[in-house]
């Protein structure tokens, strides 16, 4: 049994004539009452009965018609899925992020691309930037957002914004009023990203602290920006966060002081593997852009 049996079938279903069917599907008469004859010998069931004038359904045909019917649009529904996920609009897009980059954007970019992609099921991770950049390599994420520098021949970026650094700090225990005031803090205790979980990012903190002319006594250390900023609002030392994760964190206890000391920035980044093309992942990219903030700055 072939698929073109059983449109054959349908359309003199609906045409209740020969003729008329063979007219409406191209082919001549006798070649489509060979098909459909061919159809009820498989079956072992009449499904037409048939006079001069009209073709009328049996029972069986009846039923077989119904049944048919269900199954093509079935058919059509699985085909267009498939023709979907083969044009990256359908099955799973997976997304990854740093910490201190999540935020209500996260969220409204899911909320339009659910939107645009209903068929799409999307996964959010928050992994490091060196996690990413092996997932991404190795075709494990479509989308990552992390922080540069990333060297790889295999991913393709795109700068999203600049994100100054911040000092923040629990207004009862230290009092800082501007820059310049940072260079007391060489016996604070200090909160840092574990240097095994973001290397780079802990090495620029580090960096950081020698341009304002000391070693930070790093004591505590984490994986999770929402941790870094709940020990400094616990007293535990104070912190150098993004400027992005202040908005984020607006507690009454905690003071932040922008570090402009050589112009300090890290840079956020867009990442997807270069040879994979992606609708999904340019319309992420393109809603991530238009929607930054207004006090960040832009390429």
């Amino acid at each position: 049994m072939e698929l073109r049996h059983l449109r054959y079938f349908l359309r003199v279903c609906e045409e209740r004539n020969f003729s008329k069917a063979a007219e409406k599907l191209f082919i001549s008469q006798p070649p489509l009452s060979r098909q459909i004859k061919e159809l009820e010998t498989e079956i072992g069931a009449q499904l037409l009965e048939r006079t001069n004038k009209r073709v009328e359904l049996t029972d069986a045909g009846t039923y077989f018609e119904r049944e048919v019917r269900d199954l093509l649009f079935l058919l059509e529904r699985i085909t267009l899925k498939t023709r979907k996920i083969a044009d990256n609009v359908s099955g799973e897009f997976r997304i990854a992020y740093i910490s201190s980059t999540f935020g209500g954007i996260i969220s409204e970019l899911i909320q339009h691309l659910s939107t645009l992609y209903p068929y799409v099921s999307f996964k959010l991770f928050e992994l490091g930037t060196a996690r990413q950049v092996l997932e991404l390599e190795q075709g494990k994420l479509d989308l990552g957002i992390l922080r540069a520098p990333l060297q790889s021949l295999m991913i393709k970026t795109q700068l999203w914004y600049f994100d100054d650094y911040m000092l923040v700090y629990n207004k009862n225990q230290v009092s800082i009023a501007s820059d310049s005031d940072i260079e007391q803090l060489k016996a604070a205790t200090f909160v840092f990203y574990n240097k095994d979980f973001a290397p780079h990012y802990h090495n620029s903190l580090m960096q950081i602290c020698a341009l304002y002319g000391f070693t930070p006594n790093v004591v505590h250390e984490s994986n999770n920006i929402n941790s870094i900023i709940q020990l400094v609002r616990n007293g535990l030392g104070v912190s150098i966060v993004p400027e992005s994760v202040v908005k984020n964190h607006p507690y009454a206890e905690l003071g932040f002081v922008k570090m402009v000391r050589n112009n300090l920035f890290t840079e956020v980044l867009l990442a997807r593997p270069i040879h994979q093309e992606s609708e999904v992942a340019e319309q992420a990219i393109s809603f991530l852009m238009k929607s930054l903030d207004a006090g960040k700055k832009q390429a």
